[in-house]
């Protein structure tokens, strides 16, 4: 493969990340849904269908330009956390700092990756959900 072919290759389409980044999402939606931070509004819109079909959902969150003041440090080029206000919103406000190269989007699945009780364990989630996107893309169906 020639380099150019390579670099192509290795572009993404768009980045998604999960993880049970913070607390403060089970606070704002509980065990019901994840919470969706994306750069992109279609390909946000596109994740919350796939999780809408799929049973898996998720709740589009905001990314104002207004959080990332919570963000700043007199004492480094950031700080990694934006303190109790919009605590899910300013966590994923960080992770978006290094995805502007890229249509990127962020599940937090704080709430929904487990549950407690009788039940303990792992649910799944949000395997559904990215499984769908998936099938979709695969079949050239996106948006």
């Amino acid at each position: 493969m020639r380099r150019h072919d390579l670099r192509r290759a290795l572009e993404p389409a768009c980045v998604i990340d999960v993880a049970t980044l913070t607390g403060a999402c089970i606070i704002a939606l509980g065990t019901v849904a994840s919470g969706l931070f994306a750069n992109d509004d279609a390909l946000a819109a596109e994740l919350l269908a796939c999780g809408t079909d799929s049973g898996d959902r998720a709740w589009h969150m905001p990314l104002f330009d207004e959080y990332q003041a919570q963000l700043k440090s007199n004492f480094a080029d950031m700080s990694n956390i934006g303190g109790r206000p919009a605590g899910a919103v300013t966590a994923a406000c960080f992770l978006a700092r290094f995805a502007n190269a890229y249509k990127w989007a962020h599940l937090d699945i704080a709430g929904t990756a487990s549950v407690s009780g009788d039940a303990k364990g792992a649910t799944g989630r949000p395997v559904p959900l990215l499984a769908e996107f998936l099938v979709r893309r695969a079949e050239g169906r996106t948006g």
